[in-house]
């Protein structure tokens, strides 16, 4: 048995699709045009192309895209000051602080400053919070990511036995909520759990967050299982280039799950595209209009 591929590249168009829809259908019925601004400090190469992505896909869906693009050295004060103006601003209904930050920024700080009905990275302790306990918040785009591409194989997960390996603020513990929420049984495990391959082999789903490279093996899979690899690991190839590789080892899966996404090509592609769709709740709410059909 070899398992379905995930194509989270297919996914997430499909969900860029939709909200494209959404976003003209608001602007025509109540002439609002929801905005995204995106703050990055520093020239790190990978984030600077992650950022130049969100701004083209932001236009494409017919959204306002704001990029700030501060100094390395940039001071705290400076930086706070700019959320603040962006909090106040009424054609920004998402702001993005990308991460990570310099050493010399304190990101809790940096965090807590947005505005949490703009934080569409969900990462505001309100928003964690009001997660956590079950009620309506922005989620991590990553996460949300995850749950939509679970469900592109089981309509409904109630009842599933779920794993999740890694317990970040990013991705492992609001994903713990999410899957609650849809009524699944779940068990965060992380890189220090013991009998981690017991714990897997009894979940029809494992979510793989821990980044380690191939620590997931293909033994430790429930045949038949749905294996979503959040992991993005790069490592030395033979030509002295680098691979991408996830936290699943995914040749040795490949043979055991039902369904399994690939890296690069899977949760990756789902980011930006639930980036989209918290910064078009988040002009709904704050507009109090109803929440959009994403």
């Amino acid at each position: 048995m070899t398992a379905r591929i995930i194509d989270g590249k297919i996914i997430a168009a499909e969900l860029r699709g939709r909200v494209a829809g959404e976003v003209a259908r608001i602007k025509a019925a109540h002439q609002l045009i929801p905005g995204l601004a995106v703050v990055l400090v520093g020239s790190d190469p990978a984030s600077q192309v992650y950022v130049r992505s969100k701004h083209k896909q932001t236009q494409e869906a017919g959204m306002a895209s704001f990029e700030h693009v501060l100094p390395e050295d940039v001071a705290q004060a400076d930086l706070l000051a700019l959320i603040a103006q962006l909090n106040r601003d009424p054609a920004v209904h998402g702001i993005l602080v990308q991460l990570p930050l310099p050493k010399s920024l304190h990101t809790e700080t940096v965090i807590n400053a947005i505005d949490p009905a703009k934080d569409v990275d969900g990462l505001h302790p309100n928003n964690a919070g009001r997660l956590a306990g079950g009620f309506a918040a922005l989620s991590p785009c990553t996460p949300l990511g995850c749950i939509i591409l679970t469900k592109s194989v089981h309509a409904s997960l109630e009842g599933m036995n779920a794993i999740v390996i890694g317990r970040s603020n990013l991705v492992g513990r609001p994903l713990v909520q999410l899957l609650l929420n849809e009524n699944a049984t779940v068990t965060i495990a992380h890189s220090r759990s013991r009998d981690l391959a017991q714990l897997c082999a009894r979940a029809d789903l494992v979510y793989a967050a821990v980044g380690k490279p191939e620590m997931v093996r293909g033994d430790w899979i429930k045949p038949g299982a749905t294996v979503i690899d959040v992991g993005i690991n790069r490592l030395p190839a033979a030509d002295g280039k680098t691979r991408l590789v996830g936290d699943v080892a995914y040749a040795e899966a490949l043979n055991v799950a039902g369904a399994i996404t690939p890296v690069p090509g899977g949760v990756g592609q789902m980011t930006v595209a639930c980036l989209l769709v918290n910064t078009l709740r988040a002009a709904c709410a704050i507009h109090g209009l109803p929440k959009p059909a994403v």
